[in-house]
């Protein structure tokens, strides 16, 4: 049996693009993937992910949002930055793993409506989905 590879999705706040990419690597990848997500500044999971992601399918209501330092010990695979500022301020990881930058629009950043704020969300959710129906293979052509 082939040994899961470990992805930690890094975000800034930890609220919704890295829990994301977590709640659909544990959905869509269960059997290859250990998925983790962290925050820079972790702020809370957003309720705006949790609600897009449920009308997907997918629950991560009961995921919380980390700062890096809880995972200092665990040897990832892979870190994978879905934000600039995550990129930037990046802490290094020991061990063998493999640094990834994957930018995704931060919806909370949207205006107008209710509804035009959550399609930003939704968007969002599936672009980070799109990402994830790749991994682990699209993450070995991948460069940082």
């Amino acid at each position: 049996m082939k040994e899961k590879i470990k992805i930690l999705f890094l975000c800034t706040g930890n609220s919704y693009r890295s829990q994301m990419a977590e709640g659909w690597a544990r959905h869509l990848k269960s059997d290859s993937i250990d998925a983790y997500s962290a925050g820079i500044r972790p702020i809370g999971v957003s309720s705006r992910a949790a609600k897009a992601m449920a009308e997907a399918g997918v629950d991560i209501s009961g995921q919380r949002s980390k700062h890096f330092d809880e995972f200092a010990g665990i040897d990832f695979d892979y870190v994978v930055t879905l934000c600039d500022n995550a990129r930037d301020k990046c802490p290094l990881f020991p061990g063998k793993g493999k640094y990834i930058h994957r930018s995704f629009e931060d919806p909370a950043m949207a205006v107008g409506s209710k509804e035009d704020i959550m399609a930003a969300f939704r968007k969002t959710r599936d672009d980070i989905r799109a990402l994830v129906e790749t991994l682990p293979e699209g993450l070995h052509m991948a460069t940082g």
